[in-house]
């Protein structure tokens, strides 16, 4: 797959720590996996471009990302569905959870059909009322590149 949007990650597949044996590597998906996760949650759908480079770099394990508890990405998206229903709360819209984080209660998505090749990220606080789901004004390249700068500076990206 051509890598469009998210260079920094696909430069960076794995870290090494100053002082230390300990590496954190990025762990893709396969297109076969992706297309999968397309039929799952976006009727067979292709996702943003983004959202699909961050799948075929780091669906695994994104060490800039959150997936929580969750060993799989269908994990992912069942946990924020089911967080949903815990907290009587609906997205009327396809998404799909990039990062899930405060203990359950909370995510970052993408709208799957904003027809934008690098969507806008949005964050669900299932613990507010109104309005609980909240733009973050950056793309998904953009958070990633965010991210991926404190984080290979040293800094927590969480």
């Amino acid at each position: 797959m051509e890598i469009k949007y998210l260079a920094i990650l696909k430069n960076n597949p794995a870290h090494k720590f100053e002082n230390s044996d300990y590496v954190k590597r990025l762990e893709p998906l396969t297109e076969a996996e992706i297309n999968e996760l397309e039929i799952l949650y976006n009727n067979g759908n292709i996702f943003p471009i983004a959202l699909r480079e961050l799948l075929f770099l780091a669906g695994n394990y994104c060490y800039v990302l959150d997936f929580g508890m969750n060993d799989t990405q269908q994990a992912l998206q069942a946990v924020a569905k089911r967080d949903l229903i815990r907290y009587k709360k609906s997205i009327e819209r396809p998404f799909f959870a990039i990062d899930v984080y405060g203990g359950g209660g909370q995510f970052l998505f993408v709208y799957l059909d904003e027809g934008d090749e690098d969507p806008m990220v949005y964050e669900a606080d299932l613990f507010e009322s109104h309005p609980w789901i909240h733009s973050l004004h950056e793309t998904l390249s953009q958070l990633i590149k965010s991210l991926m700068i404190r984080f290979l500076n040293g800094q927590n990206p969480f």
